[in-house]
């Protein structure tokens, strides 16, 4: 058994050495993505207060990104590597933006930033802290945006895109008796 175990130990390490496997990084990444700020939920799943809501147009109602639940003082997270590109006040809101790409941006409000413009960073390396809250979360929350800059201008895409699927499920199934049901025969 020790030597199965060994065996299984070695492959792994070799295949993430070949980027086979994902690589765990600092605050619950992998993969080189991460839930932007920690949640209770499963493999640290925020709450989502509420959904990506794409505008129609340019300038119509919707909701340009997603509402994660977070208190002030919680750590923001870079959810995937990529540069500082802005880190200061839009409108008396704190906000930092992060390149991951030339066409994509990252966008986190309201945040106090703790690395400085230009700063390189990895997913799931500190950025930020939660910095007060906003109008429309009562018990706080972290507004995390994704743009794609297009010929035509930006285009607001669901930030939740970016992580794999098995960062974003709730957890696993689990069935659970039932009671007050006739069992035939």
């Amino acid at each position: 058994m020790a030597f199965t175990t060994m065996w299984f130990t070695m492959i792994a390490a070799l295949l993430a050495g070949a980027g086979g496997l994902p690589s765990a990084a600092p605050g619950g990444g992998t993969g080189g993505r991460s839930w932007p700020v920690s949640g209770q939920g499963p493999r640290g799943r925020p709450v989502v207060l509420r959904a990506f809501e794409p505008p129609a147009t340019a300038w119509g109602a919707g909701h340009r990104g997603v509402d994660l639940r977070a208190g002030p003082g919680a750590a923001v997270r870079a959810a995937a590597p990529g540069e500082v590109v802005f880190a200061g006040q839009v409108g008396g809101t704190g906000v930092l933006v992060l390149r991951i790409d030339p066409a994509l941006r990252i966008s986190y409000e309201p945040v106090r930033a703790t690395v400085p413009v230009g700063a390189r960073v990895a997913a799931g390396q500190r950025v930020g802290v939660l910095d007060g809250g906003l109008a429309h979360c009562p018990g706080g929350c972290l507004h995390w945006g994704l743009l794609r800059s297009e010929a035509a201008g930006d285009v607001y895409l669901d930030p939740l895109s970016l992580l794999p699927a098995w960062i974003r499920r709730p957890g696993p199934s689990r069935l659970l008796p039932v009671y007050g049901v006739a069992v035939p025969g």
